[in-house]
Order: C-alpha cells, then structure tokens, then sequence
C-alpha cells in the first residue's frame, strides 16, 4: 500500500526515534577508531564509551568475516617455519 511505501507505521503503532547519543555516536564511531577518541578526549562518560564501541562494530557479514580472527582456511600463526610452535 501506499502507507506501507513511504514508511507509515498503522494506526496506534509508534517508533522509537533514534536518540542524539546514538546520532552522534555512530558519526563518531563512522570517522575515527575508539582508539583514537580514548587518547584524545580524556573523560568519556560510560553510556557514551558503549554506544560509540557498538556503532564501530561492522554490521555486515562481510567485514566481520574480514576483521574476525576466525576465518577458516587462514593458517596457523603461532606456528613457526620448520613447524615448531612459537
């Protein structure tokens, strides 16, 4: 329907509007490593530090298998040349 295409949610049923800390923290977490914010700022209130770790972690599959450390077919580098263990 009509309704249904520009986003229009039925009669009695609310949404939750984003909220500025989840704004601003996922502009943050868009543009900068949490690393960098931590070295930079020196006091981040708590509430902030989650929302901006939440908003850096990588929404699609992809880049999660890309950045996770189990990715099969990679080898094993705690072993050494020879195949000693490090």
């Amino acid at each position: 329907t009509a309704a249904t295409a520009l986003g229009l949610l039925p009669f009695g049923k609310t949404q939750n509007p984003e909220t500025l800390l989840d704004i601003a923290a996922r502009k943050v977490a868009e543009k900068w490593p949490f690393q960098r914010v931590e070295e930079r700022f020196e006091r981040i209130p708590e509430p902030v530090q989650r929302r901006i770790v939440y908003w850096s972690f990588p929404r699609s599959e992809r880049e999660i298998c890309m950045y996770s450390s189990f990715n099969p077919g990679v080898e094993d580098y705690t072993t050494v040349p020879g195949g000693a263990t490090a």
